[in-house]
């Protein structure tokens, strides 16, 4: 049965009973999320059962906090699209929810200029408070991952599911601290990997992992090349959602129509068409409208900037101005025409990252100490790797996505070119305990060449 199939089913089932219920939560272990790691014929590597449930009991920050990481999201959102968009153009599709998990169990590791640049491009204003704060939103967002069930009738129709997973280097020290605040606010136990044996088995484990969370959206994120002896650590977040709309489409109404693109060239593209009581706001040089899902806790806003004015409004919006969009919608009535779409987006974060602001962390000078026990060794992010998937209908959304972050040991600062080409002196040492075994100099390299 495919997603149109399924969502259509569950509105068959709760069509007849909705107007009358509200449904109850049922387990989340029904999101089929993975809790362990199991081993299959070709990805045979060292493992260890992680626990990747999410975290339990009480929230650890107020919601003034858990708002300002909201906040904080939503400016790094806003700041991330517009540089990816600046630089690949076209149809773009993120969850910055997704790169900023990724980036904050990253940040748990790093220290000195490093950590400052990642706190002020991701927009952590909570300081160490955003892992807790992260863990409570996790918890929220677990809560919505629920099967609704009317009369006895289960309908899928509402999923929401996250997870998080770390893969360390077999046989490297990783800081005790670190890997238990990633367990503790992220889910995300340690599973060890041999990427030093065998890097491309470990890609694709980890690959495999992801589109396991994404019911097969989101494959190969991690793309040729992207692991090898170097690597230390992946760590990945993978998200998943699918809901029908709290008020469907009818597909016969649904016609062919024009869509104007950014460039104005013109194209035929299958119109859905309904009058909706919804959330609306006219704003200046813009409309917004919001569809809820079912349950009405998770919606789609749509911004409709005026003609000619998409690429100013897009430049100016900013989080203050999306959540001012928030509050200012008002309930009313109206027609909407929406196209049907479908698209995926697969992009490499690294230069717009840096642009935003934090190069640090992918430079050779990089510091992640944290991560290490010791004084650790020379890491950096080598690359991050973000894809997603969207898909509207008249039933209601898909939407998957998935960041991996490499870290590998890094190159350190060349020297450039070093030309032993005049007098030099050297030594031969034993290391452990600098004992000068032999001592010479050449002052005359043409007659020191013994044989000739």
């Amino acid at each position: 049965m495919n997603r149109r199939e399924m969502l259509a089913l569950s509105g068959a089932l709760a069509a007849s009973t909705i107007a009358g219920c509200t449904g109850d939560e049922q387990s989340a272990a029904e999101t089929e999320t993975e809790t362990t790691t199991t081993a299959t014929a070709t990805t045979d590597a060292p493992t260890e059962t992680p626990n990747d449930e999410p975290p339990t009991g009480e929230p650890s920050v107020d919601d003034e906090q858990l708002a300002a990481l909201a906040a904080g999201n939503a400016e790094f959102a806003l700041d991330l699209h517009r540089q990816v968009a600046s630089e690949q153009g076209g149809n773009q599709f993120l969850s910055p929810y997704s790169i900023s998990v990724a980036l904050a169990m990253t940040y748990a590791g790093a220290r000195g200029t490093t950590r400052e640049q990642m706190e002020a491009t991701l927009n952590y204003t909570l300081g160490e408070d955003v892992h807790p704060a992260f863990a409570d939103l996790r918890a929220a967002l677990e809560e919505r991952e629920t099967t609704r069930d009317w009369d006895g009738g289960e309908a899928d129709a509402f999923r929401l599911a996250v997870a998080n997973a770390l893969w360390g280097r077999e046989g490297f020290a990783f800081s005790d601290a670190f890997l238990d605040r990633l367990e503790s606010n992220y889910g995300a136990g340690l599973r060890r990997a041999d990427f030093a044996g065998d890097p491309d088995r470990e890609r694709a484990r980890i690959n495999e992992w992801v589109a396991d969370q994404t019911e097969g959206r989101i494959e190969d994120l991690l793309p040729a090349g992207s692991v090898t002896p170097d690597t230390v650590l992946v760590l990945t977040n993978a998200i998943y959602f699918m809901a029908q709309w709290a008020h469907t489409f009818d597909s016969e109404d649904t016609e062919d129509g024009t869509f104007t693109a950014l460039d104005g060239s013109k194209s035929t593209v299958p119109l859905m068409r309904q009058e909706l009581k919804a959330n609306y706001a006219d704003l200046p040089n813009a409309k917004a409208v919001e569809f809820p899902y079912l349950g009405q806790e998770v919606s789609m806003v749509l911004l409709l900037p005026d003609e000619g004015e998409f690429e100013s409004f897009e430049q100016s919006l900013t989080a203050s101005r999306l959540f001012g969009v928030f509050e200012e919608m008002r309930e009313r009535i109206g027609d909407v025409v929406l196209p049907r779409f479908e698209f995926e987006t697969e992009v490499q974060l690294s230069e717009a990252l840096s642009n935003l602001g934090m190069p640090a962390a992918f430079d050779s000078n990089a510091d992640f100490g944290g991560m290490a026990e010791g004084d650790g060794a020379n890491l950096a992010i080598d690359e991050v790797f973000h894809k997603s998937f969207v898909s509207v209908d008249e039933e209601g959304t898909e939407a998957a996505a998935a960041t991996g972050v490499p870290v590998a040991t890094s190159l350190p600062p060349s020297w450039g070119e070093l030309r032993f080409d005049r007098p030099f002196l050297f030594c031969i040492r034993d290391r452990p305990t600098d004992a000068i075994l032999f001592y010479g100099r050449v002052v005359d390299a043409g007659v020191a060449q013994g044989g000739e």
